[in-house]
């Protein structure tokens, strides 16, 4: 056998060994259409709003919204550089609620390296300074015998990680070796069940240390740590498909397409992932915004570790968006639908059911409840929208947060803004520990 044959046998042993990821073309269309729901959203300017994820999203897609996102780029800049950066780091935690989140400040510094702008300057500085005092805090929380939990979340840890790393920026092995920990021992990345998205931040976070050669010294636990979250992830996988449930399949497919599995058939649970997505995406199911800008790179077979070496420089608009024009019709009167509202942790229950127009948003119900009477809530707004703070003036402790039920005991996979509930349905907002 010559050396040819002898490396065409050697490759196709390995390609047995190893399986890839790889998710086929998607229609264009239906790209198109998923990109269109972003414009919306890019049309609200205020720090509240903004979105960091949306530019993220666009950058890493085949879809392009022209000077818009040149816009909104700017607004990003502006508003996260006053908003935040003129407040000097101190250790008083007064006003938090006025700054952005150290995730939203994440994924800022994802969405500046997306335009190939590396951090640098004296605001630059103060973006990395930070986001490592961030993951100081949080290390300190979660304590050298890690029996602690991060103020936060291993969601937000991961991402702050993976963000300095794709500019470069090193972090401590001591920061590091904490999220190690966590995969290595499914250390609080689960409330009663596996946290699909945040192991897959956390891989893609190794992942980009490992190809950036940063923190060197802890490469082999990084290795391992790369295979355990995949591993983890592809055990999520349900009988239809998904990986943890429709909205955790966008991240979970960035972490899979990065790099093989020898031994694990990979492709195929890829392809079952991608199907069932296709038959949400045809159902409606990706309204919101941070959900859709995780799911396009995928479909432009990218994923946030690309965001190491992004190419600005070539093409990239094979699909413009333009806003979805919308065909008049005819003036209804709006078919009314009835919730049953229930709030069993307070003293008294709250049971009432609430008449609101076909198509309203459980965020519409709780509204029409307030505006009845009898029931108070408030929110938070965060990048996957509102969240609620409190129910019947009952505030979230800490660990505690209010659960979304569809009766008898179906956990809501969206937010009190996406989900639409049904004519008859109950819906309880349970407040629980985790």
């Amino acid at each position: 056998m010559g050396r040819l044959g002898a490396l065409l046998l050697l490759l196709g042993a390995l390609g047995a060994l190893a399986d890839i990821c790889n998710i086929p073309e998607v229609d264009s269309s239906l790209v198109q259409s998923l990109g269109q729901r972003l414009l919306p959203w890019m049309d609200q300017l205020s720090l509240e709003h903004l979105n960091p994820s949306i530019y993220v999203g666009l950058r890493l897609s085949s879809v392009e919204a022209s000077t818009k996102e040149a816009f909104y780029l700017h607004s990003l800049k502006v508003d996260y550089q006053q908003s935040l950066l003129r407040h000097a780091p101190s250790d008083d935690s007064s006003d938090l609620q006025a700054k952005p989140s150290m995730g939203q400040l994440a994924l800022y510094m994802l969405a500046l390296k997306a335009n190939c702008e590396f951090i640098g300057g004296h605001k630059g500085d103060r973006l990395v300074s930070l986001l490592k005092r961030f993951l100081e805090d949080e290390k300190r929380s979660i304590g050298h015998d890690h029996k602690g939990q991060p103020h936060t979340s291993y969601y937000q840890y991961g991402l702050s990680i993976l963000a300095l790393c794709v500019h470069q920026k090193r972090v401590h092995d001591s920061v590091v070796g904490k999220l190690l920990y966590a995969v290595e021992h499914d250390h609080h990345l689960h409330q009663g069940h596996l946290s699909v998205d945040t192991v897959a931040v956390a891989g893609l976070a190794f992942t980009c240390l490992q190809r950036s050669n940063l923190n060197s010294d802890l490469r082999h636990r990084i290795t391992l740590a790369i295979r355990t979250a995949q591993e983890k992830v592809l055990k999520a996988q349900t009988p239809e498909g998904y990986f943890g449930n429709v909205y955790s399949t966008p991240l979970a497919l960035q972490l899979l397409m990065t790099s093989p599995m020898p031994g694990a058939e990979l492709g195929t649970a890829c392809l079952n992932a991608r199907a069932a997505l296709l038959a949400s995406l045809q159902d409606g199911a990706f309204q919101n915004a941070l959900m859709i800008s995780q799911l396009l790179p995928v479909l432009n077979h990218k994923s946030y570790v690309d965001l190491i070496s992004p190419d600005c420089l070539a093409p990239r608009g094979t699909v413009a968006l333009e806003p979805a024009t919308v065909t008049p019709s005819l003036m209804q009167v709006p078919e009314f639908i009835h919730v049953m509202l229930k709030v069993p942790s307070v003293w008294p229950p709250y049971r009432h059911t609430i008449s609101v127009p076909a198509g309203s948003s459980l965020e519409d119900v709780l509204m029409k409840a307030q505006e009845l009477g009898g029931f108070m809530y408030g929110t938070q707004a965060s990048l996957s929208g509102p969240y609620l703070t409190s129910v019947m003036g009952k505030e979230v402790g800490e660990r505690e947060f209010w659960q979304l039920i569809r009766a008898p005991d179906t956990p809501l996979q969206q937010g009190i803004a996406d989900y639409r509930p049904k004519d008859g349905e109950t819906i309880e907002l349970r407040l629980v520990t985790w």
